[in-house]
């Protein structure tokens, strides 16, 4: 299944994208995609709902804003340098163990809202990642049983102000929790859609270049081992987002290094889970 959320920004209603890529209106099912929804064995009810009220759902105007795919979470958790030519380009040695960090849930964007470059930002970078989100209470998971607390994936652009990151003291939240950094979707699928999340092409263009191509063939901790790994320190929740790294190609490895301006135009997307598309501008209450 693929779910979307349809709507102005804090007004957002549910839906469902069909096997034909129709966006379907699902509001009259009364509830939204959020912790209570998955904690209350949502998916299986909706499944059982749409077996009568598919055919008659209107179809989501053309012009409707897509916001993000699951409503506001109750975590928003990174891995850093999870690809290991992106870490040669930071210049930071390979992670033996899991790098963490969190970004702000008042971070999360509609896929194809703009970022707002934050005031006083001089570094605002682009990071093409896949997003997983939990499905059910995960604590004190191991490997071997993680994926089955997995609801699906998702297509994120963990952006980042690389001067507040690395720059302002403190820890990298700094640097990617200003408002719109965090813009997923369009759609959210659920694992039995993709069979291997492991070997999913994953690309982002900058004004039509293409910047970053890989493989999430190539992450250095895979899922079950994040999760693990996540789940001895913190309870994670339904409708968490874990988003796992970015490859190489990224503004601050480039030379020169080059960051977001305004106008310049992102395209971005996962084999499988869709295609987003952000303009920066400056953010209006700057």
């Amino acid at each position: 299944m693929k779910f979307i959320r349809f709507g102005d920004a804090g007004q957002e209603q549910p839906g469902i994208q069909d096997e034909n890529g129709k966006n379907l209106d699902c509001s009259s099912f009364g509830e939204d995609w959020n912790e209570h929804f998955f904690t209350s064995d949502g998916l299986n009810r909706l499944k059982d709902w749409l077996a009568s009220q598919k055919e008659s759902l209107p179809e989501v105007p053309a012009n409707a804003r897509i916001g993000s795919p699951i409503a506001r979470p109750s975590k928003i958790i990174c891995i850093g340098l999870n690809y290991l030519k992106h870490a040669k380009e930071a210049g930071m040695e390979v992670p033996t163990i899991p790098i963490v960090f969190m970004k702000a849930t008042s971070s999360l964007s509609g896929p194809f809202d703009p970022i707002l470059i934050p005031k006083n930002s001089e570094k605002s970078d682009w990071e093409v990642e896949l997003a997983v989100i939990i499905g059910k209470r995960t604590k004190y998971v191991s490997k071997e049983e993680a994926m089955d607390h997995v609801l699906g994936y998702a297509v994120h652009n963990d952006v980042s102000e690389r001067d507040f990151q690395l720059n302002h003291g403190g820890q990298w939240v700094k640097g990617k929790s200003a408002d719109s950094f965090a813009p997923i979707g369009p759609v959210l699928v659920t694992k039995d859609e993709i069979p291997d999340p492991h070997n999913l092409r994953l690309w982002l263009k900058l004004n039509g270049k293409m910047l970053q191509d890989s493989n999430t063939s190539d992450l250095i901790f895979d899922i079950p081992t994040i999760i693990e790994h996540l789940s001895q320190y913190m309870t994670l929740l339904p409708g968490d987002i874990i988003s796992t790294g970015t490859p190489s190609g990224v503004g601050m490895g480039l030379n020169p290094p080059t960051y977001l301006q305004k106008g310049d135009v992102i395209e971005l997307g996962i084999e499988g889970l869709g295609e987003a598309r952000q303009v920066a501008m400056e953010d209006p209450e700057g």
